[in-house]
Protein backbone atom coordinates (compact mmCIF):
# COMPACT_ATOMS: atom_id res chain seq x y z
CA UNK A 1 0.00 0.00 0.00
CA UNK A 2 1.47 3.28 -1.30
CA UNK A 3 1.71 6.72 1.21
CA UNK A 4 -0.25 9.52 -0.06
CA UNK A 5 -0.21 13.03 0.47
CA UNK A 6 -3.23 15.33 -0.32
CA UNK A 7 -3.18 18.85 -0.30
CA UNK A 8 -4.23 20.64 2.21
CA UNK A 9 -3.19 22.09 5.27
CA UNK A 10 -2.83 19.01 6.85
CA UNK A 11 -0.11 17.38 5.47
CA UNK A 12 1.83 16.80 8.47
CA UNK A 13 -0.71 13.63 9.20
CA UNK A 14 0.28 10.19 7.41
CA UNK A 15 -2.41 9.31 4.92
CA UNK A 16 -2.30 5.73 2.73
CA UNK A 17 -5.01 4.81 -0.34
CA UNK A 18 -5.99 1.34 -1.06
CA UNK A 19 -5.65 -0.76 -3.63
CA UNK A 20 -8.64 -0.54 -6.25
CA UNK A 21 -11.84 -2.41 -5.02
CA UNK A 22 -15.07 -2.79 -5.96
CA UNK A 23 -17.65 0.50 -5.21
CA UNK A 24 -19.82 0.40 -2.92
CA UNK A 25 -22.28 2.56 -4.91
CA UNK A 26 -21.96 1.61 -8.61
CA UNK A 27 -21.89 -1.53 -10.36
CA UNK A 28 -19.47 -2.68 -12.51
CA UNK A 29 -16.88 0.44 -11.30
CA UNK A 30 -13.82 0.33 -9.32
CA UNK A 31 -13.49 2.43 -6.11
CA UNK A 32 -10.05 3.49 -4.30
CA UNK A 33 -9.93 5.02 -0.97
CA UNK A 34 -7.19 7.75 0.43
CA UNK A 35 -7.43 6.92 4.74
CA UNK A 36 -6.21 8.66 8.00
CA UNK A 37 -3.45 6.14 9.51
CA UNK A 38 -5.61 4.88 12.23
CA UNK A 39 -3.38 5.13 14.86
CA UNK A 40 -4.13 8.84 14.81
CA UNK A 41 -6.90 9.94 17.63
CA UNK A 42 -7.83 13.20 16.32
CA UNK A 43 -9.43 16.29 17.69
CA UNK A 44 -12.54 17.92 16.75
CA UNK A 45 -10.69 20.71 15.43
CA UNK A 46 -8.70 17.87 13.07
CA UNK A 47 -12.03 16.07 12.23
CA UNK A 48 -13.80 18.99 11.43
CA UNK A 49 -11.40 20.75 8.88
CA UNK A 50 -10.99 17.27 7.19
CA UNK A 51 -14.83 17.28 6.98
CA UNK A 52 -14.81 20.34 4.72
CA UNK A 53 -12.59 18.39 2.67
CA UNK A 54 -14.96 15.66 2.30
CA UNK A 55 -13.26 13.14 4.32
CA UNK A 56 -16.16 10.16 5.99
CA UNK A 57 -15.46 8.57 9.44
CA UNK A 58 -15.97 4.86 9.84
CA UNK A 59 -15.49 3.40 13.19
CA UNK A 60 -11.28 4.33 13.73
CA UNK A 61 -10.68 5.01 9.83
CA UNK A 62 -11.30 8.91 8.72
CA UNK A 63 -11.27 8.43 4.83
CA UNK A 64 -12.05 10.06 1.47
CA UNK A 65 -12.87 8.40 -1.86
CA UNK A 66 -10.05 9.18 -4.80
CA UNK A 67 -11.54 7.49 -8.23
CA UNK A 68 -9.80 7.41 -11.21
CA UNK A 69 -12.47 8.86 -13.88
CA UNK A 70 -15.32 9.41 -11.73
CA UNK A 71 -16.15 11.92 -8.54
CA UNK A 72 -19.62 11.04 -8.36
CA UNK A 73 -19.45 10.93 -4.14
CA UNK A 74 -19.85 14.15 -3.15
CA UNK A 75 -20.15 15.24 0.04
CA UNK A 76 -23.35 16.68 1.25
CA UNK A 77 -24.34 19.26 4.14
CA UNK A 78 -27.45 20.80 5.07
CA UNK A 79 -27.33 24.52 6.66
CA UNK A 80 -29.29 24.37 9.15
CA UNK A 81 -30.99 27.31 9.31
CA UNK A 82 -31.84 28.18 5.73
CA UNK A 83 -33.49 24.38 5.53
CA UNK A 84 -37.00 24.12 5.16
CA UNK A 85 -38.87 20.91 5.56
CA UNK A 86 -40.59 19.53 2.60
CA UNK A 87 -44.16 18.16 2.57
CA UNK A 88 -42.68 14.77 3.43
CA UNK A 89 -40.79 15.73 5.76
CA UNK A 90 -43.31 17.80 7.40
CA UNK A 91 -45.59 14.45 7.54
CA UNK A 92 -42.73 12.13 9.15
CA UNK A 93 -41.73 15.33 11.08
CA UNK A 94 -45.97 15.25 12.83
CA UNK A 95 -46.12 11.55 12.73
CA UNK A 96 -43.39 10.72 15.20
CA UNK A 97 -44.16 14.02 18.28
CA UNK A 98 -44.83 10.82 20.56
CA UNK A 99 -41.29 9.57 20.81
CA UNK A 100 -38.41 11.04 23.35
CA UNK A 101 -34.93 11.67 22.21
CA UNK A 102 -31.77 10.65 24.27
CA UNK A 103 -28.34 11.42 23.84
CA UNK A 104 -25.58 8.93 24.79
CA UNK A 105 -22.13 7.87 24.35
CA UNK A 106 -21.68 4.85 22.12
CA UNK A 107 -19.24 3.09 24.94
CA UNK A 108 -22.55 2.87 27.16
CA UNK A 109 -24.13 0.78 24.30
CA UNK A 110 -25.58 -2.45 25.47
CA UNK A 111 -27.54 -5.50 23.66
CA UNK A 112 -30.56 -3.45 23.44
CA UNK A 113 -28.54 -0.99 20.81
CA UNK A 114 -27.02 -4.05 18.97
CA UNK A 115 -30.41 -6.48 19.08
CA UNK A 116 -31.60 -3.47 17.10
CA UNK A 117 -28.67 -2.80 14.61
CA UNK A 118 -29.13 -6.68 13.93
CA UNK A 119 -32.53 -6.63 13.17
CA UNK A 120 -32.34 -3.76 11.09
CA UNK A 121 -29.18 -4.25 9.09
CA UNK A 122 -30.45 -8.10 8.55
CA UNK A 123 -33.98 -7.00 6.91
CA UNK A 124 -33.28 -3.81 5.49
CA UNK A 125 -29.81 -4.12 4.32
CA UNK A 126 -29.09 -8.23 3.78
CA UNK A 127 -28.12 -7.43 0.02
CA UNK A 128 -25.55 -4.62 0.98
CA UNK A 129 -21.81 -5.43 2.50
CA UNK A 130 -22.89 -5.53 5.83
CA UNK A 131 -24.43 -8.08 5.73
CA UNK A 132 -24.00 -10.19 8.12
CA UNK A 133 -24.08 -8.39 11.29
CA UNK A 134 -21.86 -9.35 13.75
CA UNK A 135 -21.08 -7.97 17.67
CA UNK A 136 -17.95 -7.48 16.37
CA UNK A 137 -18.40 -5.49 12.90
CA UNK A 138 -21.14 -3.71 15.40
CA UNK A 139 -18.24 -2.33 17.56
CA UNK A 140 -15.83 -1.61 15.00
CA UNK A 141 -17.93 0.34 12.90
CA UNK A 142 -20.23 2.80 15.72
CA UNK A 143 -18.46 2.36 18.88
CA UNK A 144 -15.06 2.18 18.26
CA UNK A 145 -14.08 5.69 16.70
CA UNK A 146 -11.37 8.25 17.01
CA UNK A 147 -13.17 11.24 18.06
CA UNK A 148 -15.97 11.68 20.71
CA UNK A 149 -18.62 10.40 18.82
CA UNK A 150 -22.18 10.21 20.42
CA UNK A 151 -25.75 8.28 19.95
CA UNK A 152 -28.97 10.31 19.24
CA UNK A 153 -31.60 8.23 20.45
CA UNK A 154 -35.29 7.65 19.66
CA UNK A 155 -37.28 5.96 22.49
CA UNK A 156 -41.23 5.06 22.04
CA UNK A 157 -41.69 4.84 25.87
CA UNK A 158 -39.25 2.53 26.90
CA UNK A 159 -38.82 1.36 23.69
CA UNK A 160 -35.38 1.89 21.63
CA UNK A 161 -36.55 1.96 17.79
CA UNK A 162 -33.60 4.62 16.20
CA UNK A 163 -30.29 5.26 16.83
CA UNK A 164 -28.16 7.54 14.97
CA UNK A 165 -24.35 7.83 15.29
CA UNK A 166 -23.03 11.68 15.43
CA UNK A 167 -19.62 13.32 15.23
CA UNK A 168 -19.39 16.86 16.10
CA UNK A 169 -17.78 19.42 14.19
CA UNK A 170 -16.95 22.88 15.05
CA UNK A 171 -18.99 24.02 12.40
CA UNK A 172 -21.85 21.20 12.73
CA UNK A 173 -22.85 17.68 13.38
CA UNK A 174 -21.48 14.80 11.03
CA UNK A 175 -24.27 12.20 10.50
CA UNK A 176 -22.32 9.08 10.42
CA UNK A 177 -24.73 6.07 10.72
CA UNK A 178 -28.69 5.55 11.24
CA UNK A 179 -30.30 2.33 12.08
CA UNK A 180 -33.83 2.18 13.43
CA UNK A 181 -36.90 -0.89 14.01
CA UNK A 182 -37.71 -2.01 10.77
CA UNK A 183 -41.22 -2.97 11.76
CA UNK A 184 -41.90 0.91 12.52
CA UNK A 185 -42.15 1.77 8.74
CA UNK A 186 -44.61 3.95 8.62
CA UNK A 187 -42.85 6.35 11.19
CA UNK A 188 -40.18 6.88 8.25
CA UNK A 189 -37.87 6.99 11.15
CA UNK A 190 -34.82 7.50 8.52
CA UNK A 191 -36.18 10.72 7.67
CA UNK A 192 -37.39 11.97 11.48
CA UNK A 193 -33.38 11.22 12.57
CA UNK A 194 -32.17 13.35 10.18
CA UNK A 195 -34.52 16.06 10.94
CA UNK A 196 -33.66 15.56 14.20
CA UNK A 197 -29.94 15.80 13.83
CA UNK A 198 -30.86 19.12 12.01
CA UNK A 199 -32.51 20.60 15.25
CA UNK A 200 -30.13 18.94 17.26
CA UNK A 201 -27.47 21.70 15.41
CA UNK A 202 -29.48 24.23 15.48
CA UNK A 203 -30.08 24.01 19.04
CA UNK A 204 -26.37 23.92 19.77
CA UNK A 205 -26.16 27.04 17.25
CA UNK A 206 -24.03 25.15 14.70
CA UNK A 207 -23.93 25.52 10.98
CA UNK A 208 -24.35 22.27 9.13
CA UNK A 209 -25.54 18.70 9.36
CA UNK A 210 -23.23 17.04 7.16
CA UNK A 211 -25.06 13.75 5.10
CA UNK A 212 -22.20 11.62 3.96
CA UNK A 213 -21.68 11.18 0.32
CA UNK A 214 -24.56 12.05 -2.29
CA UNK A 215 -23.87 9.85 -5.29
CA UNK A 216 -26.06 10.84 -8.50
CA UNK A 217 -26.36 7.59 -10.08
CA UNK A 218 -26.99 5.76 -7.40
CA UNK A 219 -30.61 5.45 -6.37
CA UNK A 220 -30.48 4.44 -2.68
CA UNK A 221 -28.39 7.53 -2.10
CA UNK A 222 -31.32 10.11 -3.88
CA UNK A 223 -32.97 10.66 -0.71
CA UNK A 224 -30.02 13.13 0.46
CA UNK A 225 -31.06 15.28 -2.50
CA UNK A 226 -34.53 16.13 -0.93
CA UNK A 227 -33.01 18.86 2.07
CA UNK A 228 -32.59 21.57 0.84
CA UNK A 229 -31.07 24.33 0.25
CA UNK A 230 -28.12 21.87 0.42
CA UNK A 231 -24.69 22.19 0.22
CA UNK A 232 -22.40 20.34 -2.52
CA UNK A 233 -18.62 19.50 -2.67
CA UNK A 234 -18.14 20.09 -6.28
CA UNK A 235 -14.07 20.01 -7.33
CA UNK A 236 -13.16 21.79 -4.04
CA UNK A 237 -15.73 23.85 -3.55
CA UNK A 238 -19.11 23.99 -1.60
CA UNK A 239 -22.09 24.60 -3.64
CA UNK A 240 -25.12 25.32 -3.13
CA UNK A 241 -28.37 23.37 -4.59
CA UNK A 242 -31.31 25.77 -3.93
CA UNK A 243 -33.92 23.28 -5.24
CA UNK A 244 -34.57 19.39 -5.55
CA UNK A 245 -33.11 18.44 -8.91
CA UNK A 246 -35.63 16.38 -11.79
CA UNK A 247 -34.66 13.09 -12.25
CA UNK A 248 -33.15 14.01 -16.13
CA UNK A 249 -30.90 16.39 -13.85
CA UNK A 250 -29.86 14.21 -11.44
CA UNK A 251 -28.18 12.15 -14.47
CA UNK A 252 -26.94 14.75 -15.94
CA UNK A 253 -24.94 15.70 -13.07
CA UNK A 254 -24.10 12.08 -12.41
CA UNK A 255 -22.65 11.99 -16.26
CA UNK A 256 -21.02 14.54 -16.07
CA UNK A 257 -18.99 14.00 -12.56
CA UNK A 258 -18.06 10.83 -14.72
CA UNK A 259 -15.54 13.18 -16.63
CA UNK A 260 -15.15 16.45 -16.25
CA UNK A 261 -17.60 18.84 -14.69
CA UNK A 262 -18.58 21.77 -17.60
CA UNK A 263 -17.62 25.22 -16.14
CA UNK A 264 -21.01 27.11 -15.88
CA UNK A 265 -22.70 23.91 -15.93
CA UNK A 266 -26.75 24.54 -14.83
CA UNK A 267 -25.82 28.31 -12.81
CA UNK A 268 -29.92 28.39 -11.87
CA UNK A 269 -29.77 24.69 -9.99
CA UNK A 270 -26.40 25.16 -8.32
CA UNK A 271 -24.44 28.43 -7.58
Amino acid sequence: MNSYQPKSLLNELQYYITPPHDCSYLENKSARMVFLDPVHRIDVVTLSELSRMGFRRSGDFVYRPECHLCRQCLSSRVPVDEFEMNSVQKKAWKRNQDLTVKISKPKDASDLHYALYERYINERHADGDMYPPSQDQFEKFLINSCTDSFFLELWKDDLLISVSTCDPLDDGLSAVYTFFDPDEGRRSLGTFAILKQIEHAKKLGLQYVYLGYWVPDSQKMNYKSQYIPLELLLDGQWRRLNRPLTQDEISQLGDSLMTTLPSGWNNPIIK
